[in-house]
């Protein structure tokens, strides 16, 4: 099995595979693309959206499956280039003020605690879903949308990052009876599985007709009647161009975040345990001393690398690290690898709560990097904050489940105990 496979990362990502080949040839063809796996060399194709396109091709290593397919996975701002990209981008930023960001940084404390210590007293829990709870509390706020209505954002990531995996990709935990009359509406038109159990591509709007009629209302809503939420803020906003944020532009930006800024914590946030359980030297350094808090978090990001790879269209032919790639060849960057290139990190393989500097590409780099780098890392902070003064030292209580997916390193179930 390959670094492709999905059945891989059910063991674990092919870190010894993925160095064995950055040892032989920085970039390398693997199927169909060439994986860039060297530090330098993926920094230098995300940083020239002209040279490496979002738009011609997508963001993701399998083709959209018609025309109309990838015609509609490019009005995302994730497949964007400039100056789209740019404008939709400004208006987010804008959109993310000081007052708001204050606002959700008490948030997400408050509710990093309250998660943690609604467990405390049991002695044990299953992280991986205590602390699914944290972006989902976080993506409400952001959007505005009422707490009970929160896990629908759970099922829609589900279904999107885990189609590679069988328990995920038709997911459906929330009751009817649990959710406003918006959710109510939106459950009405989930697409169910077909006689074979699949479920139709979750990157067409075909294949998830429930977000969509959620975000449409949602956006109607917030643009009549707006709030002091981040949204609200960006449906009045008005751009240098005196252009507004469409319907169809805030679908969409509903549908990255409620994916994207959910499953990358969801899986960061187990993972980064599971990075302290395997060392539990560093766990007891961290317990002892809280001013390396900050920098664990950013070792966890680079360890556990919760997104492993991202795609882009090489628009002419151009020479990376000795190797000539063609225009329209698929060029995939692969942050796994480039996390633990060995001419950045010392040590790479070793995890340290105090590693500085750790310039890790988990967010990304250039005009694409991540809109939600702040609010993860506050997450990540809060989160295991309330971890170290709640339950102390932690180990594991059974083996962890690992995500079937080539794209997301992720983590299903992680049970964890500790002295009540």
């Amino acid at each position: 099995m390959g670094i492709t496979d999905p059945d891989t990362y059910v063991r674990g990502v092919p870190y010894d595979e993925l160095a064995r080949l950055r040892r032989a040839s920085p970039v390398v063809r693997v199927d169909d693309f060439w994986a860039v796996l060297r530090h330098a060399d993926v920094r230098r194709v995300l940083r020239d959206p002209a040279l490496f396109s979002s738009q011609l091709g997508g963001t993701q290593i399998r083709d959209p499956a018609t025309s109309s397919d990838l015609a509609y996975v490019r009005r995302m701002m994730l497949n964007m280039d400039p100056p789209e990209h740019g404008r939709l981008r400004g208006l987010l930023t804008r959109a993310f003020t000081p007052r708001a960001i204050a606002k959700l940084t008490e948030r997400i404390e408050t509710s990093a605690r309250d998660l943690v210590a609604a467990v405390a007293g049991q002695g044990e829990c299953d992280f991986a879903k205590v602390a699914a709870d944290l972006p989902l509390l976080t993506l409400a706020a952001v959007f505005g949308v009422p707490e009970q209505d929160r896990r629908l954002m759970y099922d829609w990531s589900n279904r999107v990052i885990g189609y590679q995996d069988a328990e995920y990709a038709a997911s459906s935990t929330v009751s009817e009876t649990d959710v406003t009359g918006l959710a109510r509406a939106a459950l009405a038109v989930r697409p169910s599985p077909g006689p074979d159990g699949s479920m139709p591509d979750p990157r067409t709007r075909a294949g998830m007709p429930d977000l969509y009629a959620y975000a449409n209302a949602l956006g109607e809503y917030k643009r009549e009647h707006p709030g002091d939420d981040v949204m609200s803020n960006l449906m009045r906003h008005v751009g240098d161009d005196g252009g507004r944020v469409s319907l169809a532009e805030f679908e969409n930006l509903f549908w990255l975040f409620s994916v994207a800024g959910n499953e990358t914590l969801r899986n960061g946030l187990p993972g980064g345990m599971l990075a302290l359980l395997s060392h539990p030297a560093q766990y007891r350094r961290l317990l002892a001393d809280r001013s390396l808090l900050p920098s664990a978090v950013e070792e966890m990001l680079r360890f556990w690398t919760p997104v492993m790879n991202f795609r882009r269209t090489a628009t002419a032919d151009v020479t990376l690290s000795d190797v000539d790639i063609r225009a329209g060849d698929k060029v995939v960057v692969w942050f796994s690898a480039a996390n633990r290139d060995e001419d950045v990190f010392d040590a790479p393989d070793a995890f340290d709560v105090g590693r500085t500097p750790n310039d890790h590409l988990t967010f990304g780099h250039g005009p694409h990097f991540c809109l939600g780098a702040h609010l993860a890392r506050v997450q990540l902070r809060a989160m295991f904050g309330a971890v170290l003064d709640l339950l102390g030292e932690v180990s594991l209580a059974g083996e962890p489940v690992r995500l079937r997916s080539n794209f997301q390193n992720g983590l299903k179930s992680l049970p964890i105990r500790w002295a009540r």
